[in-house]
C-alpha cells in the first residue's frame, strides 16, 4: 500500500469544491475548483461514469437537483452531459481529464468514485480503469478512494503507486439505500486490510467508533466528512488527522 501523503493532512479538504450555490458556485465545478485553489484548500471531488464509458465530475447519480435535466448520468452520453449547464451556475459539467488539466497539480486532489455496482458489490471496473488511466500523466499529489471496498481494491491493483482508501460510515440504514446485512457489514470496515487501503475518510459524526481508532492505531491516516463548522471541525480533529469541508472557511 502507498501512504497517504503529509500534503494531505495539511490543508483542509474542499468538499466538491470550494462551492456556494448561492453565488453562483456550484459543487463539483471548475469555479469551485478554482475558488478552493485560491484560498489555499485542497480539493475532493466525485467521479462517475457516462453511458459511453467516459469519467465524469459529478456527485449525483440523478441529473435533476444540479442540471435541472431528467436522466442519470449513467444512461446519458458524455456529450451530451458536456453540454448540460449546472444550475445557478455558469460551468458544465466536466470530465475527469478536464478537470485535472485545470487543477494541474496545484493543491491535494482526492478523487471518490461513485459506487457503479449499486449495492457495494462487485460489478465495477470500468470507472476505476478509466480514473486509473486518466491519471497516467498526472504530476501532483492525488489520492482515490470509494464507499466500495472492492473500487478501492480495484484501484490499489490498477496503481500501486497512489495512496487508495475506503469511505466509511456509520452506514444507518434507514438513511442508506442499501439492505441491513450490507449495512451492518461495512459499518465493520471489515476491507480495509485486503483492499490495499491507507486511509479511511470516515464520517463525521461517527468518529468516536472504536473501529476507528483501531485502524489509526495500526497505521491508517484517517480523514473525515462532512464537516460544516468551525466548531465541528475543532472536535472531529481531536481523531481524524484532516477534514472534508463545506458550507463555512476552515481556520
Amino acid at each position: 500500500m502507498t501512504p497517504l501523503p503529509k500534503v494531505f493532512l495539511q490543508k483542509p479538504l474542499a468538499h466538491r469544491g470550494l462551492h456556494d450555490r448561492a453565488s453562483g458556485v456550484v459543487e463539483n465545478s471548475r469555479d469551485a475548483f478554482e475558488a478552493a485553489i485560491a484560498a489555499g484548500y485542497g480539493i475532493e471531488l466525485d467521479v462517475q461514469l457516462s453511458r459511453d464509458g467516459q469519467v465524469m465530475v459529478f456527485h449525483d447519480y440523478d441529473l435533476a437537483r444540479l442540471t435541472g435535466h431528467s436522466g442519470v448520468v449513467q444512461q446519458t452520453n458524455a456529450d451530451a452531459l458536456g453540454k448540460m449547464q449546472l444550475t445557478d451556475s455558469a460551468n458544465m459539467i466536466e470530465t475527469l481529464p478536464a478537470i485535472l488539466d485545470q487543477i494541474a497539480g496545484r493543491v491535494p486532489l482526492l478523487i471518490e468514485l461513485k459506487d457503479q455496482d449499486g449495492a457495494m458489490g462487485q460489478s465495477i471496473g470500468t470507472l476505476e480503469q478509466q480514473t486509473a488511466k486518466a491519471l497516467d500523466t498526472y504530476d501532483g499529489p492525488v489520492a482515490l478512494m470509494s464507499f466500495n471496498p472492492h473500487s478501492t481494491k480495484a484501484l490499489h491493483v490498477l496503481r500501486p503507486d497512489l495512496p487508495c482508501g475506503i469511505v466509511t460510515s456509520a452506514y444507518d440504514p434507514d438513511v442508506w439505500p442499501l439492505p441491513k446485512a450490507v449495512c451492518d457489514r461495512l459499518r465493520g470496515i471489515p476491507d480495509y486490510a485486503t483492499s490495499g487501503a491507507s486511509f479511511i475518510s470516515h464520517e463525521v459524526a461517527d468518529l468516536d467508533r472504536p473501529r476507528v481508532a483501531e485502524l489509526k492505531a495500526q497505521g491508517a491516516s484517517v480523514l473525515c466528512w462532512t464537516v460544516r463548522s468551525q466548531a465541528q471541525a475543532e472536535d472531529a480533529l481531536r481523531i481524524a488527522q484532516n477534514i472534508t469541508f463545506e458550507g463555512f472557511r476552515p481556520a
